[in-house]
């Protein structure tokens, strides 16, 4: 089992999940982050730190998906690992639906 960041995360990126994470397997995209689901070591504390409630286990019900985005993208985007700053706006995309088809930028962070 590992862990993913779901569509949740996008434009919300609160980042409380990469200060607990004891493996840095957190990815920063520009609108969301990845964890790269073959460095996890499957702890789960960075699931209850996440505001929007986007990081869940990979055997949740449509998880699948979630799985090959998080891998895909932990390949392409920067490693982080100290929390930074959210988007000022973030609270507003909290709870938003269909945010990877509307959203989600496949851009790494810009640090």
């Amino acid at each position: 089992m590992t862990y993913v960041v779901t569509e949740a995360c996008i434009k919300c990126k609160y980042m409380d999940c990469v200060e607990v994470c004891p493996v840095d397997c957190f990815y920063e995209g520009e609108n969301m982050l990845v964890i790269n689901p073959d460095e996890c070591i499957d702890c789960g504390v960075c699931e209850p730190e996440c505001p929007p409630e986007a990081i869940v286990p990979d055997t949740e019900p449509n998880a699948e998906k979630w799985v090959e985005v998080n891998r895909k993208y932990a390949e392409a985007w920067p490693n982080i690992t100290r929390k930074g700053e959210a988007p000022t706006d973030a609270d507003a995309f909290k709870g938003m639906a269909d945010k990877f088809n509307n959203l989600f930028s496949p851009n790494p962070a810009k640090r």
